[in-house]
């Protein structure tokens, strides 16, 4: 479970921003501003951050306070899963995936960003699961997430070679590349992007293509 006091401080930080965004009398902006230095002050006193850098996190959100939206592609080959290290993450492993950009649909940013880490080509075919990030056991964040998870087909069992080299020469965030059996799945998962309960039930989807995709 998420510590309360970051439920706490996300809760601040949202409202305040959403004030900032709709109200335009300089006396409440002062206000929302003073609540994002309090929400950026809790989030510094409990954890190894702080509070200029939270500050400048909370800078770079504008707008209407929304969850951010992380997509996932859910590969399979000969009933093996598509793993990538993360680089990111002390080289754990993880499903494919990344922040959704603007002006993209769903589907559109899961194959893109499959494509982009590990040089497969694929078709998002199905929504498995819409997950609140804060109820799966993914671990403490300072903004409110939704997870996406799609079954998406090989176009190509071959990795596009193009892809690799670009890997290769630039590569930041993702590294090796590799199918996985459901026995032989990593221990050291990157948890903040997918769990071990969240693989087995993928697996699940795979053997009964028909169950309806799972949510909150």
């Amino acid at each position: 479970m998420e510590p309360q006091w970051l439920d706490f401080a996300r809760r601040i930080q949202a409202l305040a921003q959403t004030g900032l965004y709709y109200d335009t009398s300089p006396f409440d902006r002062e206000r929302y501003e003073k609540l994002l230095d309090i929400a950026a002050e809790m989030i510094a006193a409990y954890s190894d951050s702080d509070m200029p850098r939270v500050r400048g996190l909370f800078g770079t959100q504008d707008g209407h306070a929304t969850p951010k939206v992380d997509v996932r592609g859910v590969v399979f080959h000969e009933n093996k899963i598509l793993l990538v290290r993360e680089n990111l993450d002390g080289g754990r492993w993880t499903l494919p995936g990344g922040w959704a950009d603007p002006g993209e649909a769903p589907g559109e940013a899961t194959t893109r960003e499959v494509y982009e880490e590990t040089g497969y080509r694929t078709r998002a075919v199905k929504l498995l699961a819409l997950y609140d990030h804060r109820l799966h056991g993914h671990g403490p964040h300072i903004f409110s997430i939704y997870k996406v998870f799609f079954r998406c087909e090989l176009l190509d069992s071959h990795r596009s070679q193009a892809q690799i080299d670009n890997q290769s020469a630039s590569y930041i965030e993702t590294g090796e590349v590799r199918f996985f059996a459901e026995d032989e799945i990593p221990a050291d998962l990157s948890i903040g992007r997918v769990t071990p309960a969240q693989i087995r039930r993928f697996f699940e989807h795979l053997r009964q293509p028909d169950l309806p995709a799972d949510f909150d």
